[in-house]
């Protein structure tokens, strides 16, 4: 089985992402300096890698080769979303419960990387103990 260890996230500004993920998202910093930084959460670690060249990209939205999109799993999708919205984190889509049997929301870090929060509807061997 291969599981993810490790994600890497090229920014634009060090320290605006820091303030992000660190501050908004509440990511434990692991190491930091103006090139890099990591944060670990329950057995993956984020990188932020300084970018010598900005992406370029004129939408937030939609599936671009060379982007990746974070996906987090919360408690409570509606709280996370207040909690978002008055920190004035973009929020590219609401709550709204999918097709696939989850309440999913997406918003943008401050570079515009979207990321999807979501929860399960439905409880079963995906909730891993949630309640």
């Amino acid at each position: 089985m291969t599981k993810l260890r490790y994600a890497l996230v090229f920014v634009s500004d060090m320290e605006r992402s820091v303030a992000f993920y660190r501050g908004v998202l509440g990511w434990p910093l692991t190491s930091q300096s103006p090139e890099r930084t990591e944060f670990t959460t329950e057995g993956t670690t984020l990188a932020l890698q300084y970018a010598t060249k900005p992406s370029g990209a004129a939408a937030v939205q939609g599936e671009m080769a060379g982007r990746c999109q974070l996906g987090l799993w919360v408690d409570d999708v509606e709280a996370f979303h207040r909690d978002m919205v008055a920190r004035g984190t973009l929020c590219i889509q609401p709550p709204t419960e999918g097709a696939f049997g989850a309440k999913l929301a997406v918003y943008a870090d401050p570079d515009g990387l979207p990321f999807s929060v979501a929860r399960s509807l439905t409880k079963g061997p995906a909730d891993q103990g949630l309640p």
